[in-house]
């Protein structure tokens, strides 16, 4: 018998959310209010749940690193939140969104949690509406959308190009409410460093208060995990700085499975890298694709301006490749397109690691719109540029203003040049249809788990799916699993579970600091990334993989050897933070390479090169590998695999296409 159970409710897939909602165990609000829950991250995956359980009323806890819930990485996200709501009245329906999300996820998601993803999906924007959030309008008051990557209809609501700060402060807004009620008491600068389990069950966490140092151990009758995704493993990539993946992997170390670890998301417009000076890379929104041409000369090793180079000498490559789709082909198929076309010969400025990203075409459509409806019906190319030009800036003038300040160049004069980073990761800790780990009682949401995005996620569904978790999903099922814990009585945080958690942490951190190494943090981390970028990139290969396991073997004996941790553990320490987020990154890295070696196939972002089509396509085997790899940590870093098949009764399993 299978380790895992996914506890997929019976029947039809559109009925089945509505069906579990109807008869699920509940708990009755005097009840509620003596249960305790733990939120650990203030995301926007974290900051809804805290709000929402807290306003159903359970005592909630909430913990972030960051100074504010408002510095949470969510508010990075630029392009916008996907919604099936069908206002453009372009064809878009629930199963539409459901479908989208399960091809462009290459036909590895869970239908049964994609689907729920797809259903309420529309309540989140309704939600978010009410909270204040201020979504783009069209001129007649309805809200607006725009095209993303992967889909044919225009389903993604946005607030210009900084539609996850918004969507942030709504919850954050929601969450202070709580805050200021008394029914949520938050912890700022405070990491989670255990995950404490008594009796098989989660019961807590140890949180080291990252001002004073001093450990702290904290009861709840369940925890839940909103931390994020662990991106930041490559060193470089779109990810906060401080993003990490301590929290779920201590929960992985305390039997939380780990769920498709090699499936990373490469996003393809991106800043592209300037030099061995930087510390992390910048974005440009993917709705970025919608007005904008992408291309690169015809001609290898072109040295020409983009303004000298004319048309018919520009390729227009993903136009070319994928007709259908164009240049809003799923971020994976767009990625790789482009590390092809430069790796051939045939990429731009002084790396010639770089596209170019060109709105021309589009600024001049807009403006002819704009002019007609002046009753200019003929105007010429100069007015119809300047006209365009005033629309893209209120579309995406704080983007454009973003790559001027960071490249020094002027977008709105000279094609944007972008090439693929990483951004998103798309693997996490392994969860049922409940949100529920292999741990009972520790839940994750967000991009913390593996749950909904298979092995690509679609453009514009993260926001989608942390607020649909938060506000929607997690409030329903973690009241299953509290309705027969409400006889149990807060447990003294005393007791032996906490202080071997609360030792075993403190063992750490003083092991750091006693190495005295020559070596700084990130110096190790730099090499990590170099090795993963390189070996477990956006292409892989077994000679690749095992020598970067290899080698991040050995990166991790000179950590623990030659590391140099400055200062003491119980005082203000951020190269202490530092040092325990890499040590478990070195793990990861080497956990993601084995999974990458395992799955012997390409599918969406893990692109096995010994298995592509004859047009350099993602070549999947269907019949061996249609399961979610779900790994348990047995300690010495050995892992046991365990799979999790997935069932197509819904959508035909097919090879992807966007030609």
């Amino acid at each position: 018998m299978s380790a895992i159970n996914s506890n997929i409710p019976e029947g039809d897939v559109t009925t089945k959310w509505t069906k579990f909602k109807s008869s699920v165990a509940l708990v009755n609000p005097s009840n509620k209010r003596t249960l305790e829950v733990i939120v650990v991250g203030s995301g926007l995956a974290g900051a809804s749940a805290a709000a929402t359980l807290a306003e159903m009323g359970y005592k909630v806890k909430c913990f972030c690193f960051q100074d504010s819930p408002r510095r949470a990485h969510s508010i990075a996200a630029q392009g916008g939140i996907n919604a099936a709501k069908n206002y453009q009245n372009d064809g878009d329906s629930t199963y539409r969104l459901f479908y989208d999300t399960i091809k462009g996820g290459d036909y590895r998601s869970r239908e049964a949690n994609v689907y729920r993803l797809a259903e309420v999906s529309a309540n989140i924007i309704d939600q978010c509406v009410a909270q204040g959030v201020p979504l783009a309008r069209e001129y007649g008051g309805l809200l607006d959308n725009r095209s993303f990557g992967g889909t044919q209809v225009q389903r993604t609501f946005y607030a210009a190009g900084q539609t996850g700060q918004q969507l942030l402060l709504g919850a954050y807004s929601a969450l202070e409410r709580q805050i200021g009620m008394g029914k949520v008491e938050m912890f700022t600068r405070h990491e989670m460093l255990e995950v404490v389990k008594i009796d098989g069950k989660a019961r807590g966490i140890i949180a080291r208060n990252l001002i004073t140092g001093e450990l702290e151990r904290h009861f709840g009758h369940a925890v839940v995990l909103g931390t994020g995704g662990y991106g930041n493993v490559f060193y470089l990539s779109t990810n906060a700085m401080g993003s990490n993946v301590t929290a779920a992997w201590k929960a992985n170390k305390q039997g939380a499975f780990f769920a498709n670890p090699c499936y990373t998301q490469i996003h393809p417009t991106c800043i592209p890298v300037s030099g061995d000076h930087q510390s992390k890379l910048t974005l440009m929104s993917e709705s970025l694709r919608n007005d904008g041409r992408i291309w690169v000369p015809k001609k290898k090793d072109d040295t020409r301006k983009a303004s000298e180079i004319p048309e018919d000498e520009r390729d227009y490559y993903l136009e070319r490749r994928y007709p259908a789709f164009g240049n809003l082909v799923p971020r994976d198929v767009a990625s790789r397109a482009a590390k092809e076309r430069c790796d051939a010969g045939y990429g731009v400025g002084s790396s010639k690691l770089a596209v170019y990203l060109d709105f021309k075409a589009n600024t001049e459509r807009y403006g002819r719109i704009e002019a007609s409806k002046a009753g200019n019906h003929h105007p010429d190319k100069e007015t119809c540029m300047r006209l365009g030009l005033a629309v893209i800036k209120e579309k995406y003038g704080n983007l454009f203003d973003m790559y001027a300040q960071i490249t020094g160049e002027n977008p709105y004069e000279t094609p944007m040049r972008i090439y693929p980073a990483v951004h998103y990761t798309m693997g996490g800790l392994w969860v049922d249809y409940n949100l529920m780990t292999t741990v009972p009682g520790l839940y994750c949401a967000g991009e913390a788990n593996f749950s909904d995005h298979g092995a690509n996620r679609l453009g514009a569904s993260a926001l989608m799916q942390g607020l649909a978790d938060g506000y929607f999903v997690l409030p329903y099922t973690i009241g299953q699993y509290l309705s027969k814990e409400i006889s149990v009585k807060a447990i003294p945080t005393d007791h032996p579970a906490f202080a071997e958690a609360e030792a075993r942490a403190k063992g750490i951190l003083d092991h750091f600091i006693n190495i005295k190494g020559t070596k700084s943090v990130d110096h190790f981390h730099k090499k990590l990334g170099l090795i993963m970028w390189e070996k477990c990139g956006m292409a892989r290969n077994a000679e690749g993989l095992k020598s970067a396991i290899a080698e991040i073997q050995q990166l991790k004996k000179d950590f623990w050897s030659d590391v140099r941790v400055p200062g003491s553990a119980d005082e203000y320490n951020p190269e202490l933070e530092k040092a325990g987020r890499v040590a478990d990154f070195i793990e990861l890295g080497e956990l993601m390479c084995m999974d990458a070696l395992n799955r012997e196939e390409s599918c969406g972002g893990h692109f096995r090169e010994e298995h592509q089509t004859e047009e350099g396509e993602a070549l999947r085997d269907d019949e061996n590998f249609a399961y979610v790899a779900a790994w348990e940590n047995k300690g010495d870093g050995t892992f046991e695999l365990h799979k999790e098949e997935l069932k197509f009764e819904n959508i035909k399993i097919a090879q992807r296409s966007y030609k």
